[in-house]
């Protein structure tokens, strides 16, 4: 698995598609892009020094398969969210968004010097297992602030230490291979 940059016009048009689809849109929020991404607004992103956006591929390093993020990056408190869509279906269930997600944090840590990176998810996202898996702890829940088709959900708030994280890579070069 590969991380990278979204430099490309047709990787940025790819990521804003996987990032449009519904059944992804329904458990991001994006800011202003939650109205819908576009490739002009993913590629704005990508110039700012707030966001760090990778395009990540299957073991073989030659197909892009999802996105992954940190976004709010606050170099003077060293912190920043991260969030994975895994774009490409097929790849489901086999630890790819878990590895994006892992490497993402390293580069927040090692690369950015971040000392803290937190996430959410929705309560009935099979994603609080990941961030589980990649040691984040739950520290709060916002209760009814996200509606999925109409209905009211919890977020479940996660945070992660610099000095809690360890990279997956052995774990999950098993889990797909």
């Amino acid at each position: 698995m590969r991380l990278t940059p979204l430099a490309s016009a047709s990787l940025i048009e790819l990521a804003a598609g996987w990032l449009a689809a519904p059944e992804n849109a329904k458990w991001l929020d994006l800011g202003r892009a939650r109205r819908g991404m576009s490739p002009t607004l993913l590629k704005l992103m990508t110039q700012k020094t707030d966001h760090a956006l990778r395009i990540y591929t299957d073991d073989s390093g030659d197909r892009p398969i999802g996105v992954v993020g940190l976004d709010h990056i606050d170099r003077d408190f060293r912190t920043a969210t991260v969030w994975v869509v895994l774009g490409d279906k097929a790849f489901a269930r086999r630890g790819y968004a878990t590895g994006a997600m892992s490497k993402m944090l390293t580069i927040g840590f090692a690369e950015l010097g971040l000392a803290a990176i937190n996430t959410w998810c929705v309560e009935s996202n099979h994603s609080v297992r990941m961030v589980r898996q990649l040691n984040f702890r739950l520290v709060g829940r916002q209760r009814r602030c996200h509606y999925i088709d109409g209905q009211p959900c919890d977020r479940l708030l996660f945070d992660l230490l610099a000095s809690e994280h360890r990279e997956l890579n052995g774990v999950l070069g098993q889990a797909h291979a």
